[in-house]
């Protein structure tokens, strides 16, 4: 560490002493209440993140117990938090603590980096605030703060890059406090140093900070130019049966929000009306042929790489040559029929969670000369 280098330490150190974020995670920071809050943090807003933290935490209280739990208990744990795989992760890396380590979480970046879900930014986080190992946390905050600190006036998102700025960080990394040092950058790059008009008047690095020197605080970070966000059309079918349940799917183990519940249906072709792709895609998935009635809901989605316009649509199921009219799980895991304790109870993304809330609006019954109320239970 240069001389440079140690008076950042230095000088951040004393700042977050006396600025830092009173957060629940900091109140006792034991390796796995900081797992499970980096997870959580991860493309997440702090104030988003501080109820679902309380909860998770009461409901699994240590590593054994989330381990122990059914996914389906940690995905509606998890519900409407978003970057569902997150808690798929979590999940896994809990069993695999349990069967490698005896529950304990490790504390080397070569064992805790081979976990499900956790990257070189999370190891660097648990590693140097649990286990007080001089270890860099390079988050977008971090790179924001660097970038502009050392007047970094290349993209910010492209690798060799984020390289420069991973060993700019560990140079930085203080042997003493090096969590508290990680904590630092992070709160001052969310307080301070923010995306748009840093507040440079406030910062403990004004004097050293080589971007406002040159008057480029403004305009850095730099980001490559990004593409048009893709947007995809989805509809859903509303099926009810005579006794009033609705007809829900599991969608696959892997992929987009993988194992949350859904309502039948999915992305609609270039080319296909709403309906057409409808009618496609819940026999592919349940080898129903539908009749697709009235349209109940739309709302737009966003993903972080795509957007949706998802469309509900009133549907029934008819009796044709080679069908029997009865769900099969050919594209999904499984399928039922829900009662409204069932949708309360199991767990589906934010998109769905808006179409149950239509369904009870517009208080959607059964229609009983519908087709399907008669041969399907």
């Amino acid at each position: 560490m240069t001389k440079s280098d140690s008076l950042v330490a230095k000088t951040l150190l004393a700042w977050y002493r006396k600025r830092r974020r009173i957060l629940p995670w900091r109140e006792n920071p034991d390796p796995y209440s900081v797992w499970i809050s980096e997870i959580m943090l991860q493309q997440t807003q702090v104030d988003t993140v501080i109820p679902y933290y309380h909860r998770f935490l009461e409901r699994f209280p240590t590593v054994t117990a989330l381990a122990a739990a059914p996914l389906e208990e940690v995905l509606k744990a998890w519900e409407n938090l978003g970057y569902y795989a997150r808690a798929r992760h979590l999940h896994e890396a809990a069993k695999c603590i349990c069967e490698k380590f005896k529950g304990k979480i490790p504390d080397t970046r070569e064992a805790i980096i081979a976990l499900p879900g956790i990257g070189a930014y999370t190891a660097g986080a648990i590693l140097s605030i649990a286990f007080g190992k001089p270890i860099p946390a390079v988050d977008g905050n971090v790179r924001r703060v660097l970038s502009r600190l050392f007047a970094i006036e290349a993209p910010i998102d492209q690798t060799d890059t984020q390289k420069a700025v991973q060993s700019l960080a560990a140079a930085l990394v203080p042997k003493k406090s090096p969590g508290s040092f990680n904590q630092a950058l992070m709160d001052l790059g969310a307080m301070i140093c923010t995306p748009k008009t840093p507040a440079c008047a406030d910062c403990p690095l004004r004097d050293l900070c080589r971007a406002r020197q040159a008057g480029l605080q403004d305009r850095l970070p730099l980001s490559a130019k990004k593409p048009p966000t893709p947007h995809k059309r989805v509809s859903a079918a509303l099926i009810r049966n005579g006794r009033g349940g609705v007809l829900i799917v599991q969608r696959p183990a892997r992929g987009l929000l993988a194992s949350l519940w859904k309502f039948p249906g999915s992305i609609v072709k270039k080319g296909e009306s709403l309906a057409e792709g409808l009618k496609r895609t819940v026999h592919e998935e349940l080898g129903l042929r539908i009749q697709v009635g009235e349209q109940i809901a739309s709302l737009n989605h966003a993903y972080t790489h795509f957007r949706i316009t998802l469309s509900a649509f009133r549907c029934s199921v008819f009796r044709c040559t080679g069908c029997t009219g009865r769900p099969r799980a050919l594209a999904c895991q499984a399928w039922r029929w829900a009662s409204p304790n069932d949708l309360e109870k199991l767990a589906f993304s934010k998109a769905d969670r808006a179409i149950i809330s239509a369904m009870t609006r517009i208080s959607l019954t059964p229609v009983m000369n519908d087709p399907i109320a008669g041969h399907i239970r």
